[in-house]
């Protein structure tokens, strides 16, 4: 897993592995912030965990992603998912792990792909029903991949950003480990922009 923050979709991970029949299991968790949240939750599973902060490279990302991609390779990883990752993959990470990164994302996409404040845009332009996405991460658009879940949350007319937002993770913390499920069993295929289960 990559990540930036709190965590929260780690800690739904790291419950969903506890179930009978979950077919996947995290194998390490990176980040770009050696102060991530999230690795302190991963030091607590005891899970191999690396901050990989941007001026480590000199600023170079590839260089970054690279070092990241042999990182992962060599804890046997053979998915990546990003749960509140804030960079854009660029190459070495992608040929890694060719249509086996999930990325989540908190709008109802393609509406407010591409930004970290999706919540508050959603907010912004008035929208009636928001939520959550999963998809393949493809080199193409970002958050512009196929999509393979999505959850809706309506709004409601005194929501916030935090409150809207509470919404959107319990959401989140149900539809990315079935989306993990279903990439780990070999039960997706990509058709087009489409994913069809099989």
């Amino acid at each position: 897993m990559l990540v930036s923050g709190a965590g929260s979709n780690l800690r739904a991970i790291l419950r969903a592995e506890e179930e009978d029949g979950f077919p996947a299991h995290v194998v390490g968790v990176g980040s770009n912030r050696a102060s991530c949240p999230a690795l302190e939750i991963a030091t607590a599973a005891a899970l191999p965990q690396r901050s990989f902060p941007i001026s480590a490279f000199a600023g170079d990302g590839e260089a970054r992603d690279q070092a990241m991609a042999d990182w992962f390779t060599s804890l046997g990883a053979s998915m990546l998912v990003l749960a509140g990752y804030d960079r854009i993959l660029t190459g070495p990470l992608l040929r890694a792990f060719p249509e086996r990164i999930l990325n989540l994302h908190n709008s109802l996409l393609p509406a407010f792909a591409g930004t970290m404040e999706a919540v508050q845009e959603a907010l912004d332009h008035g929208v009636k029903l928001t939520g959550c996405t999963v998809h393949l991460v493809d080199e193409e658009h970002v958050d512009g991949g196929p999509i393979v879940l999505q959850a809706a949350v309506p709004v409601e007319d005194g929501d916030t950003a935090e409150s809207l937002l509470r919404r959107i993770h319990e959401q989140e913390w149900r539809i990315l480990p079935e989306a993990i499920a279903l990439l780990a069993r070999d039960q997706l295929r990509v058709e087009g922009r489409r994913v069809l289960r099989t």
